[in-house]
């Protein structure tokens, strides 16, 4: 008989997954509406049905409670960077991979509502620095994983210091090209150069191609 696996006080780490975003939802909601520092952890947790001290349970922080909304977009970006087959250009896989996502053959795309949660964390980033921490901690997470992954398709250990420095210049790319697109969205821009998924996938690509220096991008043998 199979036990699946559960968190504190018994709840299993699905269900815990989705209590996190829920309060992370509605905390993200209202750190926009009326600021960060207007916002306490009773009325995240009025606005949830919880109690203040489960908020506390399954957060460090208030700020803390933007992360699993922050964090949805970059959980599937590496689940599409960890699929590049090395008979791929980055180019084509990210076109093939970001077509299959809106068409919802892969994994479930991130809501709308939550892509526009997320962008309005990273936007209040740049003037609260506890919300700043984690967007950076996302950004971090990518870093570490481009190491494994750039280092495994150039036949190169992670920590190899120029492995780093591509996994570095790539993570910054997307850094970037995030904070950018989500001020375009909330500034009420033209997105449609966006919404090409052919063009952003080349634009993503040739950015980090040119972040690289040329080494990240194109098939390997």
């Amino acid at each position: 008989m199979t036990t699946k696996q559960r968190g504190g006080g018994g709840m299993s780490e699905q269900r815990r997954a989705r209590l996190r975003l829920e309060i992370s939802r509605e905390a993200a909601r209202l750190f926009w509406e009326q600021g960060v520092a207007a916002t306490g952890g009773d009325q995240i947790a009025e606005a949830v049905g919880l109690s203040t001290r489960t908020i506390w349970r399954h957060f460090r922080s208030k700020e803390s409670c933007a992360e699993p909304v922050i964090m949805q977009g970059v959980v599937t970006l590496l689940g599409v960077l960890r699929r590049w087959p090395r008979h791929s250009s980055l180019e084509d896989h990210l076109d093939a991979e970001l077509t299959a996502i809106r068409a919802g053959h892969t994994e479930p795309p991130v809501a709308a509502a939550d892509e526009l949660l997320a962008m309005k964390m990273i936007r209040l980033a740049d003037t609260e620095p506890a919300l700043r921490t984690a967007w950076l901690m996302a950004c971090d997470q990518v870093e570490h994983e481009l190491c494994a992954i750039i280092g495994a398709r150039l036949d190169r250990p992670p920590n190899d210091l120029g492995i780093r420095m591509y996994a570095a210049s790539a993570a910054s790319v997307v850094r970037v090209l995030d904070e950018h697109i989500g001020t375009a969205a909330l500034a009420g821009e033209d997105l449609s150069e966006f919404e090409d998924v052919t063009a952003l996938a080349r634009r993503y690509a040739h950015a980090i191609r040119t972040a690289t220096g040329g080494a990240v991008g194109d098939p390997v043998s």
